[in-house]
């Protein structure tokens, strides 16, 4: 059988393929191998084969001796926080995140409620793969539990950050799109309890996909027309996990996902002066909003892990990526849409601005994504040849090859699971943006040929 694709942090793969209740069970006690002792989370994000696998990994983990609590479907934000709150040993979260149905997956949190780094990460993978299950006797075995409320503490976190009755006055209305993912279990306590008049769509975290999960314009043209109808000033959607939100403005445009963290990090910076961190495969949006209000910006490799770590080191007041995941250290170490929302909603009720008037002001750029086939081996060459090509510009290998130049990047990084590299290009318009995804193209096409 195919292995799952497996990352420092999770793994993913098909049901009854690729993922099994047996990888589910060895990955799963690989992790308990180097955990302190205690009790493990469980949860979960709605996928029809999500209780099936919390069922596996509760019985295999209990077999190896640990006490289990299943908290049900919840969002991996709230993940994060609850380990912290119920003082956990660690948590697995069960989803493939914006992967469709017939995908799911398992992603690893340690005690204090962040995604596993990656030098631990890499540990439980060597476990993982060469190391036997220590099964323990009938004496020892470990018990189960369930969690019973799973939203208190995260709901309680993120409305702390925000100004409660400024909101409140508002009345805004919102439309949600969960669809069919965890996101609705807090979203609507959430925004119910933010005051706001709340239309649901996808509400019961079942799975079912009312549209493909990625939360893109392409995906979302359905929503875009309903946040209309709704006569909604505000749209937020979430992917099945609710760790990433893109927002649509009243008019029904898609703002997307890297408007999500640039409007939230110029908020906060607003009130809050501090360093911010973002990965190198971000818009420079966070970075010129950090100049604007004279504070520093730092990258970090792609992966919420290490943006975590990049954020601990540097004390950051805010961080996150650009695929629509803020992370806000005052609620967790996680990416989270819930802090999102509550933010937009708090800038829009501060400044008394609209949605798109809040986008509208933002530096505007185009990104543009392809990707290129190339093998694993040729690489390294390839980004040399790159840097040489493109010699004008601001080389960096903290993540593949970032060229910067003023006001436009290049990013070429390898696939972690194909033999392909992605190209990452941002400008002012989207044909410059293409133009320089284009030009890799041809470098590594000459490699390749």
């Amino acid at each position: 059988m195919a292995e799952p694709i497996i990352s420092v942090s999770g793994l993913r793969g098909i049901i009854g393929e690729t993922l099994t209740p047996e990888v589910a069970v060895r990955y799963a006690a690989a992790f308990s191998a180097f955990a302190p002792s205690g009790t493990f989370l469980i949860t979960r994000d709605g996928r029809a084969s999500g209780e099936m696998l919390a069922a596996a990994l509760e019985a295999g983990l209990q077999a190896v001796g640990r006490d289990t609590a299943d908290a049900g479907v919840a969002a991996t934000p709230t993940t994060g926080v609850l380990i912290r709150e119920v003082r956990a040993a660690g948590g697995i979260q069960i989803s493939a995140s914006h992967n469709p149905a017939q995908y799911n997956g398992l992603k690893l949190f340690s005690y204090d409620g962040r995604v596993i780094p990656a030098g631990p990460g890499r540990d439980v993978l060597e476990h993982y793969r060469t190391a036997p299950i220590a099964w323990v006797s009938h004496d020892q075995l470990g018990c189960g539990y369930e969690c019973t409320d799973s939203t208190s503490a995260h709901l309680k976190a993120v409305l702390a950050t925000v100004n409660l009755p400024r909101i409140r006055s508002r009345q805004f209305r919102v439309l949600l799109d969960a669809n069919h993912g965890a996101g609705s279990v807090l979203g609507r306590k959430l925004l119910e309890e933010l005051g706001c008049r709340v239309t649901v769509l996808g509400e019961p975290p079942n799975g079912q996909f009312a549209h493909p999960p990625e939360p893109t314009a392409e995906n979302l043209s359905g929503v875009l027309a309903a946040v209309g109808q709704a006569g909604a000033e505000i749209g937020f959607c979430q992917d099945p996990d609710a760790d990433r939100l893109a927002v649509i403005d009243e008019s029904g445009r898609y703002l997307g996902e890297e408007y999500t963290l640039a409007m939230c990090v110029d908020h906060v910076l607003r009130r809050q002066k501090g360093p911010v961190v973002t990965n190198c495969s971000s818009s420079r949006m966070t970075e010129d909003l950090a100049a604007r209000h004279g504070v520093a910006c730092y990258r970090s490799a792609v992966g919420e892990a290490n943006v975590v770590d990049e954020m601990l080191l540097r004390d950051a007041v805010f961080g996150g990526e650009g695929n629509g995941g803020p992370i806000d250290p005052r609620v967790g170490l996680v990416r989270d849409s819930f802090v999102g929302m509550a933010q937009l909603l708090d800038a829009m009720a501060a400044r008394e601005m609209k949605i798109s008037q809040l986008a509208d002001e933002l530096p505007r750029y185009e990104i543009v994504k392809t990707k290129i086939a190339l093998a694993p081996q040729q690489v390294p060459a390839a980004l040399d040849a790159l840097e040489k090509h493109f010699a004008a510009a601001e080389a960096d290998r903290l993540d593949g090859l970032r060229l910067d130049w003023p006001g436009r990047w290049l990013l070429v990084r390898a696939s972690n699971t194909e033999p392909i590299v992605r190209a990452v290009a941002e400008a002012a318009t989207r044909q410059e943006a293409g133009g320089l995804c284009e030009q890799a193209a041809a470098v590594l096409q000459r490699m390749g040929g």
